[in-house]
């Protein structure tokens, strides 16, 4: 498939392990399967890709 990406979300460990934990942000990620990139921004390295 030429010219097919797939858009993947970058977000801090921080705020994924705070906000995107609670139920409804949680749940419209789910729905939406909406694809992340977690990173830590200190390291400035991935910690986790999630689809």
């Amino acid at each position: 498939m030429d010219g097919y990406r797939v858009l993947y979300l970058a977000v801090p460990n921080l705020t994924y392990n705070s906000f995107f934990q609670l139920d409804f942000p949680a749940s419209m990620l789910e729905e939406n399967a909406v694809k992340l990139i977690i990173y830590d921004v200190e390291l400035e390295q991935i910690i986790q890709w999630k689809n």
